[in-house]
């Protein structure tokens, strides 16, 4: 149709212009339905379909505002970028998650498009967590009016109504599940039916339920997938093992954090006789197990990810899978994708193979026992694992050979503190403490990285049809405000913005490194960059400096690396026909949309339950002083993030009460008028704990400083002088008494 119709088109002038034999007309137009569902053609009036970027429409996911307003993701790129806002009065009745095809309809101030929603395409909330509650009628019990289901989704801009007897059991003030049965629309609002009652917001494991449930994460496998998984059997069979590499005699270990469950990868190490280091990554062989199509696959590929939550896992596979048979657990018979290579002392991948292999690993290590080992020097732990220290001694050699060469090609390396959250037996965060990234945790990271960049270069070179994990340059116009920022502090790039490479952002973290100034300019660096995605091409990696990258070392917990899984044994295996080449390239596309889409999913699902668990844990604090840094500045207040407990609150400008204060955008800074007292991204600030919404899961913060400033201010002498009676009057104006008079003689 792009090649030959140039107009919108009836069924049968497609017909005649595409030249569609007789025979294949019904398949044509099954075809044509699946285009119109799928947003990859638009059914106007006149029963014509034309092609979308002809006319000015963009598919995509909608995402609503409390206060009304939305904003679409395309997923055709803008030619002026970003998200297409829709007005509150355009949002028709679509809501927030639904997919849908969008007009614009102008383009505002600053290049943003303007749009409204002209047709959904696809639902995306057919079952909504919520409150259920009912009217109270006068005269009566609250439990005797029409009952209704809050959602717990803020973005949600209505309320669910319930008739009597679909309220499934519910009392009110329980949480549920409620299953729309009719949609609304312009002139009445959406029913539904409670399908599940999850009980009291603060009943323990209710609010990761919450969550899951908000998120449309799926949580339990289907009984055909897990009966697949069954069917594969709990060991490794000598039939499996036939034809593969045999690494069971080379010794092998895991290096994971103490609560992790599914073992993804497995390291070998050894010292060539010319001074290179043989490293071994060794990768849970999930594809020989799930089949293309089967349910483990089609149940892998809706999930995405699994999803990693405080207190329980939600895997993309069944637990015979996840944490049984692909789990590369110690002392038992693997199989796995092993990728060897032979590095340089330049950090530099000389060699490399590939294998079908079958492992047996010595033993399951820790971060910290590792850590232990070669930082500590622990003699406990040296003599416990006496027989693998020289190998580990040999894995922290090549660390620091590849961490400096990735630092000599200009590889960005943030070092924030992340937060790891403390649970107790029934769900309560006991503490918030900072995640100890140490030698141990770098060191593997350093080798999967290497590990993903070398399969990528392969896959790449051999023109394989395959997800690539991609991160763009950032755009200009970001760049180009993030330089107006740190010259503020002195610093630049030194680089024209449109030229900019990897180390010149990583040469800047090097000079600002313990500086006062580290924090803000860290914290505006990071969203200066792309978020990195999946793609069907190869378009590198900005962030790490490298030309080719991809995820191939995660197959149990990612459904991108169980496709480069499959895309690297038929590259190597040479049974990649034509036939499959074309139908993974024209696949590709949508497998790259989609996982993108789902870890994006996996990633808000996982903060939100977080900062929910960081605000219960502060319902005790309010009226606390601590210290924080500012994180964010906009018009209506500073985003500020607690330096003892990783919780992040708000200092609403309204609280700002000694002065009036004004948002300098470009400096990213809130001004005083009168006072001239600024308060700039990454500022150290004393901050006061003013109120714990549990309603809408935000801490309300006021800074220390002002507060003393404006208590101070209301509770201090008035210094004024005694002014003579006539001081004070408007010229021209009698006095109270002379009016008394006045009045006395009107009287008269």
């Amino acid at each position: 149709m792009r090649e030959r119709v140039h107009h919108p088109a009836g069924l049968r002038d497609l017909l005649q212009l595409l030249k569609i034999p007789r025979d294949d007309r019904t398949a044509f137009k099954r075809h044509v339905k699946a285009l119109v569902a799928s947003g990859d053609l638009i059914h106007i009036r006149g029963h014509r379909f034309g092609l979308p970027e002809k006319m000015d429409l963009y598919v995509g996911r909608l995402q609503t505002h409390p206060a009304g307003y939305g904003f679409v993701a395309p997923e055709r790129a803008l030619d002026a970028g970003g998200d297409i806002y829709i007005p509150a009065h355009q949002l028709s009745e679509a809501m927030n998650g639904d997919r849908v095809v969008v007009r614009i309809e102008r383009l505002k101030e600053g290049g943003r498009a303007e749009g409204r929603v002209i047709r959904i395409l696809e639902r995306g909330n057919e079952r909504i967590v919520g409150r259920y509650d009912r009217e109270a009628v006068r005269g009566e019990s609250r439990s005797s009016g029409a009952g209704h289901v809050v959602p717990f989704d803020r973005r949600l801009l209505m309320d669910i109504a319930v008739p009597a007897g679909q309220e499934g059991g519910a009392s009110p003030g329980e949480m549920v599940i409620v299953e729309l049965t009719r949609w609304p629309t312009a002139t009445r609002g959406a029913i539904g039916r409670v399908a599940e009652v999850l009980g009291g917001i603060d009943a323990p494991g209710v609010d990761t339920e919450i969550i899951i449930r908000k998120w449309g994460i799926p949580d339990q496998h289907s009984a055909e997938s897990v009966a697949e998984a069954v069917r594969l059997g709990r060991a490794v069979s000598e039939r499996d093992i036939r034809g593969r590499t045999d690494f069971r005699h080379v010794p092998t270990v895991t290096i994971d954090g103490e609560h992790a469950r599914d073992f993804d990868d497995a390291i070998t190490i050894e010292k060539l006789p010319n001074g290179h280091y043989w490293l071994g990554v060794h990768i849970a062989d999930v594809s020989h197990y799930v089949e293309e199509g089967s349910a483990l696959d089609r149940e892998a590929y809706d999930r995405g990810t699994s999803v990693y939550f405080p207190e329980r896992a939600v895997h993309m596979f069944p637990s015979e899978l996840a944490t049984g048979l692909c789990s590369l657990n110690p002392r038992v018979d693997r199989l796995v994708q092993t990728c060897l290579m032979e590095i340089d002392h330049q950090g530099i991948v000389v060699r490399h193979e590939f294998h079908d292999g079958v492992i047996n690993s010595n033993e399951r290590m820790t971060y910290t026992a590792v850590n232990g080992i070669l930082t500590d020097r622990d003699p406990v732990l040296i003599e416990q694992y006496a027989p693998l220290v020289p190998m580990f001694e040999q894995m922290h050699e090549l660390f620091c050979i590849l961490n400096d060469a990735r630092r000599r090609r200009g590889s960005i390396d943030f070092d924030l503190n992340e937060a790891e959250v403390i649970i107790d037996e029934g769900g309560v965060v006991e503490a918030i403490i900072a995640l100890q990234r140490n030698v141990a945790h770098r060191l593997i990271e350093e080798f999967m990285l290497l590990a993903n960049e070398t399969v990528a270069s392969h896959l790449d070179a051999h023109h394989a049809p395959a997800l690539y994990r991609v991160h763009e340059e950032p755009d200009v116009m970001k760049v180009a405000k993030f330089e107006e920022f740190i010259s503020g502090f002195g610093y630049s790039l030194a680089a024209p913005v449109n030229a900019l490479k990897p180390h010149h952002f990583q040469k800047l973290i090097e000079r600002i490194h313990g500086k006062p100034e580290e924090k803000p300019i860290a914290f505006l660096m990071l969203r200066t960059m792309q978020k990195a995605r999946y793609a069907p091409e190869n378009l590198g990696h900005f962030g790490l400096a490298s030309p080719s990258y991809t995820h191939f070392t995660s197959p149990i917990r990612r459904y991108p690396d169980l496709v480069v899984h499959r895309a690297l044994r038929a590259s190597r295996h040479a049974t990649l026909t034509e036939e499959t080449r074309e139908e993974w390239t024209e696949e590709l596309p949508e497998v790259a949309r989609h996982t993108s889409e789902m870890e994006r999913r996996a990633d808000d699902a996982e903060r939100e339950l977080l900062q929910w668990k960081k605000v219960k844990f502060m319902a005790d604090k309010v009226g606390d002083e601590f210290e924080g840094y500012v994180t964010g500045v906009a018009a209506f207040g500073l985003f500020i993030e607690l330096i003892e407990h990783f919780v992040e609150g708000m200092v609403h400008v309204s609280t700002m009460a000694d002065d009036y204060y004004r948002f300098v955008e470009g400096a990213h800074l809130l001004r005083g008028e009168n006072t001239q007292k600024v308060y700039r991204l990454g500022d150290k600030v004393k901050v006061q704990v003013i109120r714990v919404n549990m309603d809408t899961r935000q801490i309300d913060l006021g800074l220390v400083e002002i507060l003393e400033r404006v208590r101070d201010g209301e509770r201090g002498p008035r210094h004024t002088k005694a002014r003579p009676k006539h001081e004070g009057r408007r010229k021209g104006r009698p006095g109270r008494s002379e009016r008394e008079k006045l009045k006395g003689k009107r009287r008269k």
